[in-house]
């Protein structure tokens, strides 16, 4: 009795962790538009400032914890956080070439790609109810690139595609190593960092009209955003945490409609709800799966 009230105190506190960390991110795009910078101007002082509150976190931690786990694990941590680098990247550049819209409809393909690559590379074969999702999410992803080709935003959406690639890798690799990556994307924040000075020529060069609105989102919201969604799996199911990850998919375009009257296009607004219809479906699927497993694995009273 006293062990179910124990799991049932953490999954509450799962749920409230990880719904607080899926809201953090849905202002990332917002905030980094209101900046009003350069783009990699605004590469160069995210990532600057994300490393730098991982630092202060990582210190943080050490000081007043007994965690002594390697920050990097590794061969495979250094190949995670360099990959993680290069999505971030490419991420901020289709932010500056793309629609909001278009971007995290792109971006929320990436559970699919994910369970492609796990089939792949190491041997996880998807269900049928996978497979669905994937066709219909192909469809709308179609949809919006070709949309894209119409519109003359066709890098943007390319470049929200390899990263929504670049991210599926990312989750297949950290899979099968099966050790602790949860500070590589904060530390990997210095790569776009150096390669955003390199390009602009020095922090001299760096344009933000308003840096205010990059301080707050390089120092506080994706820091503790990443930290609060990768603290979800230690009380929930994976997902539980993957449908929290849907609120940018939702939300960020929202945001931008209503702060920069940036509507979607209707050929990405029918893709977009494709995917995000073929997704929520999906993560429910999974979910009664997960609970049903659950239950036949509950303790029963004797009859």
């Amino acid at each position: 009795m006293q062990d179910q009230i124990q799991q049932a105190a953490d999954h509450r506190k799962g749920l409230l962790i990880t719904a607080f960390g899926g809201m953090m991110l849905t202002i990332d795009i917002p905030l980094i538009k209101l900046s009003g910078g350069e783009a990699w101007s605004v590469v160069a002082s995210r990532g600057g400032m994300t490393f730098f509150a991982a630092l202060v976190m990582w210190a943080g931690l050490r000081l007043f914890t007994s965690n002594r786990e390697p920050v990097i694990p590794g061969r495979t941590g250094l190949l995670v956080t360099g990959l993680y680098g290069i999505a971030a990247i490419s991420f901020m550049m289709a932010v500056f070439h793309t629609t909001t819209a278009n971007l995290v409809f792109i971006l929320a393909f990436n559970p699919m790609f994910a369970a492609l690559m796990g089939w792949l590379l190491i041997g996880e074969r998807p269900k049928p109810q996978t497979f669905a999702a994937m066709v219909a999410m192909v469809f709308g992803v179609a949809l919006i690139v070709s949309d894209g080709l119409q519109a003359g935003n066709m890098l943007g959406n390319g470049l929200a595609l390899f990263t929504s690639l670049v991210l599926s890798l990312i989750i297949t690799i950290s899979r099968k190593a099966r050790t602790g990556m949860g500070f590589a994307p904060l530390f990997a924040a210095v790569v776009p960092c150096i390669v955003g000075l390199m390009i602009i020529g020095g922090p001299s060069e760096i344009v933000l009209p308003q840096p205010g609105w990059l301080m707050l989102n390089g120092l506080i919201v994706i820091p503790v955003a990443f930290w609060c969604l990768a603290t979800g799996p230690r009380y929930l199911s994976g997902p539980e945490v993957a449908m929290f990850y849907l609120l940018e998919t939702i939300l960020a375009p929202v945001w931008m409609w209503l702060i920069f009257s940036e509507a979607p296009t209707r050929l990405g607004l029918i893709g977009g709800t494709i995917i995000i219809t073929a997704l929520i479906a999906h993560s429910l699927w999974q979910l009664s799966v997960h609970r049903r497993a659950t239950r036949s694995l509950a303790p029963r009273h004797p009859v």
